[in-house]
C-alpha cells in the first residue's frame, strides 16, 4: 500500500508541475570539444564513454558541477563500427561481459545510470543483455535504452532483472543543421506535452551545444521542466501501474 501511495504521489507531482524532459548528451570522451558540454545547465545529463581518453576527466568535472553522470557502454553494432577499449561484443562470455561492465563502474563510480553506445547487434541478444542488466542491478544503476534497433531486448531484460528503465523517445541531432535541430527540438516539446515526459538524446557536437544553450529557455515558456534523467523513473513506474490518468499517453 505504501508503494502504491508513493506512485500516486509521483504521478500527481508530475501532472501538477507540467511535462518533464530529460536530455542526455552521450558519446562524450573522444574529442577535446566535448568539454563544451560543461557549459550546459546542470540538469542536462552527461553520458560518458568510460574507456575514452577524456571520459573520466570530463565525467569528474561534470559531476563536480552538478550534472548527473551516466555510463555510455559501447556495444557491438550491425555495421561493425570500432568500439575501442571496453566494448561489449557477441563473442564474449558472461564473465567477460560482467567484468567489462564492472570496470566501467570502477572508472566512474558516481555514475547513476547507463545507456548503450551503438549496440544495434548486441542489444538484440537476450543472454548478453541479461548479463549487462545483472551487473547494473548489483550496482543499483538504472538503464536507458538508446533504441538503436527496433529489435532491442535491453528493455525487456532490464525489467526482467528489476533494473529501473527508461527508453529514448527522440534523437535531437542526427542532422546538426540549424533547421534540423529546430525540427527535432519542436518534436521533443510536442511529445513532452502529449506524453507527459520525454527522454531525448543528443551528442556533444559544437552545433548542438550552441543550439541548446541558445534555446533551452524556450522550455520554461512551454511549461516543460528540464530534469536529470533519474527524476523520470518514478513517473515511468506510475505510468506502468496506470496511476496517472490525467496525463495523455501514447
Amino acid at each position: 500500500m505504501r508503494y502504491l501511495i508513493g506512485l500516486l504521489l509521483a504521478a500527481g507531482m508530475f501532472t501538477a508541475h507540467g511535462a518533464q524532459l530529460a536530455i542526455i548528451i552521450d558519446d562524450i570522451g573522444y574529442r577535446h570539444t566535448d568539454e563544451d558540454v560543461l557549459s550546459l545547465p546542470k540538469d542536462i545529463t552527461l553520458s560518458v564513454i568510460p574507456s575514452s581518453p577524456l571520459g573520466v576527466k570530463l565525467a569528474s568535472k561534470g559531476h563536480q558541477r552538478g550534472h548527473e553522470i551516466m555510463l555510455h557502454l559501447p556495444m557491438q553494432s550491425l555495421n561493425a563500427r570500432p568500439l575501442g577499449q571496453g566494448g561489449l561484443t557477441s563473442d564474449m562470455d558472461e564473465q567477460e561481459i560482467k567484468r567489462k561492465v564492472d570496470d566501467a563502474m570502477v572508472r566512474i563510480p558516481f555514475a547513476k545510470g547507463a545507456n548503450n553506445h551503438m549496440g544495434s547487434m548486441l542489444t538484440q541478444l537476450d543472454s548478453h543483455m541479461l548479463w549487462v542488466m545483472e551487473r547494473l542491478k548489483h550496482n543499483n544503476l538504472y538503464f536507458v535504452d538508446s533504441l538503436t534497433t527496433r529489435y532491442s531486448k535491453a528493455g525487456a531484460k532490464a525489467e526482467q532483472v528489476g533494473v529501473p528503465l527508461l527508453k529514448r523517445h527522440v534523437f535531437l541531432d542526427n542532422d546538426t543543421s540549424k533547421r534540423g535541430l529546430e525540427k527535432q527540438f519542436k518534436l521533443m516539446m510536442e511529445q513532452a506535452h502529449q506524453q507527459g515526459f520525454v527522454v531525448a538524446i543528443a551528442h556533444p557536437h559544437p552545433a548542438t551545444v550552441k543550439f541548446l544553450n541558445a534555446n533551452l529557455h524556450r522550455l520554461r515558456d512551454e511549461g516543460i521542466n528540464l530534469v536529470p534523467t533519474s527524476e523520470l523513473l518514478p513517473y515511468r513506474l506510475a505510468q506502468k501501474q496506470g496511476t496517472s490518468p490525467a496525463v495523455r499517453l501514447k
